[in-house]
């Protein structure tokens, strides 16, 4: 399983150069860079040499759509979701991912109708570019009240609408402070097929009730109790060679440098693979 990295969790990054400079440095093999941007500054060969340089390749994108809100808004990003698969394709991406609030203001059986469609639009479009879409669950409780109604939240929910959505290029991005919040299990990604999941994000969690934990309240991999060993260690067995990617998000933003904050994650994915055997 390949390590990554995003900018969550690199401080004040000052750009994607600095972003993929820096996983290289540190021994990370993707960084999650924004295509778009780097072939604007770079051009394609430019940006492709720059990667090369340093030793990562592209990981996921964003999905530069908003997907959760009215349908002019919705069918107004459609542009940008084919420039950005576009320029991914271009450096080898293969990832595009986004997240799914645990509650919402919406109607849900309406949102659920509305939303499906919408993801299938962009998974299709996706497509089209060799590019899959990840759906990510989202755990913390606090979440799950923040908005009127409930939504999804685990696990079994998102495959069920992965089904639901019916393209084959939608799987999960399995987030380890996500699987921790919602009770998950080792039995739980043992039931997996590699292929179900598109991407993989790794972090941990504070030493508190796991009610209390809240999402912006995140660990770099190995300082807290989140049993990242099991959880790689289960990936790896059911056959997952994609890209596991840091995500720290904090209330703050941290103090130290970059280079230090780097240097920090590799310690720390060290640190869980080593618990994992790998």
């Amino acid at each position: 399983m390949r390590r990554g990295l995003s900018k969550a969790g690199l401080g004040r990054l000052e750009n994607e150069e600095q972003l993929i400079e820096l996983a290289g440095a540190y021994g990370f093999e993707a960084a999650d860079a924004d295509a778009v941007t780097l072939i604007e500054r770079h051009g394609v060969n430019g940006a492709k040499e720059l990667l090369t340089r340093n030793g990562v390749e592209l990981g996921a994108i964003g999905l530069p759509v908003e997907w959760r809100q009215d349908e002019q808004t919705f069918l107004s990003g459609l542009p940008q979701l084919t420039r950005s698969a576009a320029a991914a394709a271009e450096l080898g991406g293969t990832a595009c991912c986004t997240y799914i609030l645990p509650s919402t203001d919406w109607n849900p059986a309406h949102f659920m109708a509305v939303a499906t469609r919408r993801l299938r639009t962009c998974a299709r479009i996706l497509g089209a570019y060799g590019i899959r879409l990840g759906l990510e669950f989202v755990g913390p409780h606090h979440l799950r009240t923040r908005w009127k109604h409930p939504f999804i939240w685990t696990m079994d929910e998102t495959l069920d609408w992965i089904a639901a959505i019916g393209e084959p290029n939608v799987g999960l991005l399995l987030d380890a402070y996500h699987w921790y919040t919602t009770g998950g299990t080792a039995e739980d990604i043992g039931r997996l097929k590699p292929e179900q999941i598109v991407h993989v994000h790794l972090n941990d969690a504070p030493d508190v009730p796991v009610a209390d934990a809240l999402d912006n309240g995140r660990l770099y991999p190995g300082e807290g109790v989140i049993d990242l060993g099991t959880f790689l260690r289960t990936l790896n067995g059911i056959g997952y060679r994609g890209i596991v990617a840091q995500e720290i998000l904090t209330q703050t933003q941290p103090e130290e440098s970059p280079e230090e904050l780097a240097r920090r994650s590799r310690a720390g994915f060290d640190r869980a693979y080593a618990a994992a055997g790998l």
